[in-house]
C-alpha cells in the first residue's frame, strides 16, 4: 500500500510531483520480483484514487491489472484531487473506512499487507485491528531526520508521531540499510530490534520513455561542449536532496568547470507545478545556472523519461560521475543505478549510502554541507583515470550485493511466518473478563466493532457460563468451551446449542472413567458440588498438596488423566486428552485453523495448558502464581491491566484492538 506519489504501470512519470519518486520504483520492482515466487497467487497494489489531468488518467481508473498476478487498486473518497504527502493526514478517516469496504467486498482477505510510509501504516493498523490482518511497515524517508534540516514545522512533528506509532504497532518492519535499523528506527524510542529486518533493494529497471522510444534529451542543446564528461545528479527537487550545493559547488571550483559538465534531472518541472517547496528548490537552481560561469556547462531538463535516466548514466560511464550530496539520504536506490551502469559516485556520508559504497567500494563520502569538499571529490575523481576505472570495476562487481529476487524472496519468508497472527480469541471468564464492570464493557464494545471470532474457555458448566455472561453483560461468544475445556458447545439453528460429538469421541480415548474413579474414592478428597462432574472430569477443592497426592495415585494404578489446581483451591482431574487447549485446538480445525492462530487469555492454573499452546496469549495483571511458572516465549504478554483491561491491553498490543481502549 502507497498512497502518496503516482502509482501506475510502467513507464512512471519519476519527478512529475515531489511524492512520485524512489519508493514507487521500489513498490513495482518488489511486485515484480514476488510475483515469480510460486508461493505468491496474488498482489494488489493499493493508492489512492484522484483525477488530475495533467498527471494522467489512469489515475482515475478503480483497478489497474499489471499481469496474471498484480493488480493496482485504487480506493476513492470524496475528495478525487491529488494531494501531496503532507495533505494525506486529512483523508486517512475516510480513507481507512473506504479501504475496510473494499477487503469487506474481496473474495478473501490477504495474508498480510505491505505499507509503505506511516500514511499507508495507519490504513493498514486500522484494517488490522478490524480484520487480524497483520501488516509490514517500510518507513522511505522519516520525519525525525527531515526535522534537523528545516526550520520548525507543527506538520513534521506530527508526521513524526505518525511515525512512531507505526514502527510501535507494526508486525514487522523492512529497511533497506543498517543506518535505517541501528539509527534511524532506534531514534524513535520504540523498541523493535526483534521486529526490523534489514532487505536490500535491487537495481531499479528503466521501463520505456514518456514520449516514445529512446532518450529525449539532447545535451548539446545545453551543453557548449557536450562532448566533456558529465557529473551526473538524480533527485526530486526537495531542499533534503540538496541540488543546490551541488551547483554551488560546481560553480566555485573552476577547475571542475573545465573538465566536465553538470547534467542534474531534478523531476518534470515543465508543466506540473507541485508543491512550494519544489517550485522554490527549482527557482533556486535556475537562478544558480543563470551565472555567466555556467552558461553552455549546466544541463537542468525540465522534463525527462526513463530512456534518458538511462542513456545518461551510460554517459557518465565514460569518464564522468554520479553525485549524491543528499543532507541525509535514508537508502540511495540511484547510488546502486550508478554502480549497474558502472558509474563511480560521491556521496552523502549521512544515512544509506555509507553502507551502499562501503559494500560495493565505488565512490568517495563526503560531507554534504561542505561545498567545497564536494567539489574537491568530484575533482579527484575526474583527474585521477586509474582511479576511476578501479571504482567503476568494483561496482560491475559487487553490484550482485543487491538484488531484486533476494528481496523477494526474503520478504516472503517473512509474510509466511507473519500469517500466524491470531485470527481466534479463546478467553477465560472468571477473574479474566470478570472483575471490572468498565473494562467488560469495552471489551463488549470491542466484540461488538471487531470480526475476530470469539471462545470463552471456563471452568464452569455450559449453564453456568452463560448465567455469568448475563450477569456482566458480556457478548455471546462463537462457541463455549466449558468444564475446564472436556466439553465443546456449539451453536446451531434457532439460537440453540449442541455439544460436539467428534470432540466428546476424542475424550474417550485412553479414558477409564470407572477405574480413575475408584482411585479417587481410596484418598480423602473433599468433592466439589456432584453437578460440576462431567462424563470426563472430576472435581474437588484441595491444595496443591492435594492434587499431587492425586497424580501420584493415578500413576501408581497406571492410570492416564490430567490434574489441574488452580484458584488456589479447585482440583479438577480431567480425560487426559481434555483441557482447554485442546478444546480450542479442535474449534480452530473446524474453522481451517490451528493452535498458532489462536490468542488464549487468562488469569489462572486452569489457563496453563492454553497460554502455553497457543501462537500467543495474554496473561492479565490479576493473575494467580499458578501462572508464574508459564514459560517465557515469543507471544506471551504479561499484562499490566487487571481483568478485561488486561485483556484489551493485549490485544492493543497485537494490534487487534485501539490502544485507547
Amino acid at each position: 500500500m502507497a498512497l502518496g506519489g503516482c502509482l501506475k504501470a510502467r513507464p512512471v512519470h519519476f519527478g512529475l510531483t515531489a511524492d512520485t519518486g524512489g519508493h514507487i520504483a521500489y513498490v513495482l520492482e518488489a511486485a515484480a520480483n514476488q510475483a515469480q515466487s510460486p508461493d505468491v497467487s496474488a498482489i494488489s497494489l493499493v493508492t489512492r484514487l484522484f483525477e488530475d489531468d495533467r498527471l494522467g488518467l489512469e489515475h482515475a481508473r478503480p483497478a489497474e491489472r499489471l499481469n496474471d498476478k498484480i493488480q493496482i487498486h485504487r480506493i476513492a473518497t470524496s475528495c478525487r484531487a491529488y494531494l501531496e504527502k503532507e495533505a494525506l493526514g486529512r483523508e486517512l478517516p475516510e480513507f481507512k473506512e473506504a479501504f475496510c469496504r473494499h477487503l469487506a467486498a474481496l473474495p478473501a482477505l490477504p495474508d498480510v499487507i505491505h505499507a509503505h510510509f506511516a500514511d499507508a501504516a495507519a490504513v493498514a493498523m486500522h484494517a488490522k485491528a478490524r480484520y487480524g490482518i497483520p501488516f509490514v511497515y517500510t518507513p522511505h524517508a522519516l520525519g525525525i531526520n527531515k526535522r534537523n534540516e528545516v526550520s520548525p514545522d507543527p506538520g513534521l512533528d506530527l508526521r513524526i508521531e505518525a511515525e512512531r506509532q507505526a514502527i510501535a504497532s507494526a508486525d514487522a518492519i523492512i529497511v533497506s540499510s543498517h543506518d535505517e535499523a541501528d539509527q534511524q528506527i532506534a531514534a524513535y524510542g520504540v523498541e523493535a530490534r526483534t521486529r526490523t529486518f534489514r532487505m536490500a533493494p535491487g537495481v531499479p529497471q528503466h521501463h520505456g520513455s514518456l514520449a516514445g522510444s529512446g532518450p529525449a534529451i539532447r545535451l548539446d542543446k545545453w551543453l557548449m561542449d557536450p562532448a566533456k564528461p558529465i557529473i551526473l545528479a538524480v533527485a526530486r527537487p526537495v531542499r533534503k536532496k540538496n541540488l543546490a550545493a551541488l551547483v554551488r559547488a560546481y560553480s566555485g571550483n573552476p577547475g571542475l568547470q573545465a573538465l566536465a559538465n553538470l547534467v542534474i534531472l531534478a523531476g518534470q518541472h515543465d508543466g506540473y507545478h507541485g508543491s512550494a517547496e519544489e517550485s522554490q528548490v527549482i527557482q533556486e537552481l535556475r537562478q544558480l545556472c543563470l551565472a555567466p560561469a555556467l552558461q553552455g556547462r549546466v544541463a537542468l531538463p525540465p522534463r525527462h523519461a526513463a530512456a534518458d535516466v538511462a542513456a545518461l548514466y551510460e554517459r557518465a560511464a565514460a569518464g564522468g560521475i554520479f553525485v549524491n550530496p543528499a543532507l541525509h539520504e535514508p537508502f540511495g536506490l540511484t547510488l546502486i543505478e550508478a554502480a549497474a551502469a558502472g558509474v563511480p559516485v560521491v556521496a552523502t556520508r549521512h544515512g544509506g549510502p555509507a553502507e551502499i559504497v562501503g559494500t560495493l567500494g565505488h565512490g568517495l563520502l563526503i560531507d554534504p554541507r561542505d561545498e567545497t569538499a564536494i567539489g574537491t571529490a568530484c575533482l579527484s575523481l575526474l583527474t585521477d583515470p586509474d582511479r576511476h576505472a578501479r571504482f567503476a570495476a568494483a561496482a560491475r562487481r559487487n553490484i550482485h550485493h543487491y538484488c531484486w529476487s533476494s528481496y523477494a524472496g526474503r520478504s516472503i519468508a517473512l509474510y509466511g511466518a507473519l500469517r500466524r497472527q491470531p485470527r481466534l480469541l479463546a478467553c477465560d471468564i472468571d477473574g479474566t473478563l470478570t472483575g471490572c464492570p468498565t473494562a467488560a464493557e469495552a471489551f463488549a464494545t470491542w466484540r461488538a466493532e471487531r470480526r475476530l471470532p470469539f471462545v470463552v474457555a471456563t471452568g464452569r458448566s455450559f449453564d453456568a457460563a452463560q448465567a455469568i455472561l448475563r450477569e456482566w453483560r458480556l457478548p455471546q461468544p462463537d462457541a463455549y468451551i466449558v468444564d475446564v475445556g472436556t466439553r465443546l458447545m456449539l451453536p446451531v439453528a434457532d439460537g440453540d446449542w449442541v455439544e460436539c460429538a467428534t470432540y466428546a469421541e476424542h475424550l474417550t480415548e485412553d479414558w477409564n472413567r470407572p477405574a480413575v474413579a475408584a482411585t479417587l474414592a481410596g484418598l480423602a478428597l473433599t468433592p466439589q458440588p456432584s453437578a460440576n462432574d462431567g462424563q470426563y472430569k472430576f472435581s474437588f477443592f484441595g491444595r496443591p498438596d492435594e492434587a499431587d497426592a492425586i497424580r501420584a495415585a493415578l500413576a501408581a494404578a497406571g492410570l492416564a488423566a490430567r490434574v489441574i489446581h488452580s484458584h488456589g483451591r479447585l482440583i479438577d482431574v480431567l480425560a487426559p486428552r481434555g483441557g482447554k487447549a485442546a478444546a480450542i485446538a479442535a474449534y480452530a480445525k473446524r474453522q481451517g485453523m490451528t493452535l498458532a492462530d489462536c490468542v488464549a487469555a487468562g488469569d489462572s492454573g486452569n489457563d496453563l495448558d492454553m497460554l502455553d499452546a497457543c501462537g500467543h496469549a495474554i496473561v492479565v495483571g490479576n493473575a494467580d502464581g499458578d501462572l508464574d511458572g508459564l514459560r517465557r516465549r515469543h507471544g506471551l504478554h504479561r499484562a499490566a491491566g487487571r481483568h478485561a483491561a488486561g485483556v484489551m491491553e493485549g490485544l492493543a498490543a497485537l494490534g487487534l484492538s485501539d490502544a485507547a481502549a
